[in-house]
């Protein structure tokens, strides 16, 4: 069996959210006016792929690719920036889809591809398997069959793409930002950074090879990832406009859970304990822990947030299902904003 989120119980009734997710209209996040935090980190030297020797021109936005890894066919989805020249390295994302979402309607919940288009990077949409489409989130390279496949994709993206593979980076929702945190374990050789969004995991164990900065971000109020941690279906047990019927006990920012496992890997990049925090409005903390310079581990946290995606239209467009979609940060161009400080040595 797949390790993903538990699903074998209630994949019946997430047929009810692929429905909502597949009918619901996306859009674009709305950008904010908070000034990007100050870049303390050196730009090391692009470390060019093989690509750079002869890329291809860029693709069409969302093209969709394949490739057969141990056997198995396997897809994803690839946007270039039209600026792309084949000469100069450009940062990688990987934007990892949740449970049952897929990549196309990932696309469309966190808008990366015009954020590539605009900052000038390479977005990589991978797609699960099994039924529901899901990601094995086991941090053991050596039976994890999607981290065979992440390693596929990135070696045929640089192969035939011009990329800096000094910048390679990852972020996904829900089941998506598991398999990040599973990815920060195995692959922090290969990761620069890692924004996972409502679902960021302490694996245990966990022996990541270097500290690799990590933005994690979080509601409080999230009816199905809960913020002190356990998994709740109510929301999927009636029709789509019923939304979640258990009542949540009042957020602990400093208990176990999420909270619990955003300190543990700032104990795990060697960084202070005591984090600060700094209220961006009524509805968003900013946790930053003292970290090592370039092992930096922040937290926004959601107040009254639901299993959402920062600033997505879409996201919103299901709040029935999810919950609260808060406006005052950017999943996308936030976390970018983080993750592309950063380079692998």
């Amino acid at each position: 069996m797949r390790k993903g989120l538990p699903a074998p119980s209630i994949t019946a009734r997430l047929l009810v959210v692929a429905f909502v997710l597949t009918t619901a209209c996306g859009g674009d996040g709305e950008d904010g006016e908070r000034s990007a935090p100050e870049d303390t980190t050196t730009q090391a030297a692009a470390r060019q792929s093989a690509g750079c020797e002869a890329a291809e021109g860029p693709p069409a936005v969302e093209e969709e690719r394949t490739l057969t890894v141990d056997g198995t066919t396997r897809r994803y989805l690839i946007t270039v920036p039209s600026a792309h020249d084949g000469e100069a390295p450009l940062p990688v994302v990987f934007d990892i889809h949740g449970l049952m979402e897929g990549a196309e309607i990932h696309t469309r919940m966190s808008q990366y591809s015009a954020l590539a288009e605009e900052e000038g990077f390479v977005v990589v949409f991978p797609h699960g398997a099994g039924q529901p489409v899901q990601w094995d989130v086991d941090a053991d390279a050596a039976t994890n069959d999607d981290i065979a496949y992440f390693d596929a994709v990135l070696d045929e993206v640089g192969s035939v793409l011009c990329i800096d593979e000094s910048r390679v980076y990852a972020t996904g929702l829900s089941n998506g930002a598991m398999f990040v945190s599973a990815l920060l374990c195995t692959r922090a050789d290969v990761l620069a950074a890692a924004a996972p969004v409502a679902g960021l995991l302490n694996p245990d164990p966990c022996e990541p090879a270097r500290p690799v900065p990590v933005l994690a971000f979080h509601g409080t109020a999230d009816p199905i990832l809960l913020f002190n941690g356990g998994v709740d279906t109510s929301s999927f047990t009636g029709p789509p406009e019923s939304g979640p019927t258990t009542t949540q006990p009042p957020a602990d920012l400093e208990g176990e859970g999420y909270p619990a496992n955003v300190a543990a890997w700032a104990e795990r990049n060697g960084c202070d304990p005591e984090p600060s925090d700094t209220e961006v409005s009524d509805e968003v903390i900013h946790r930053v822990y003292d970290c090592p310079d370039g092992a930096d581990v922040e937290f926004y946290i959601v107040v009254g947030g639901g299993h959402a995606w920062p600033s997505s239209e879409f996201s919103q467009s299901i709040e029935s299902v999810v919950g609260h979609t808060t406006f005052e940060i950017d999943a996308t161009r936030d976390g970018w904003e983080f993750m592309s400080r950063f380079t692998s040595p």
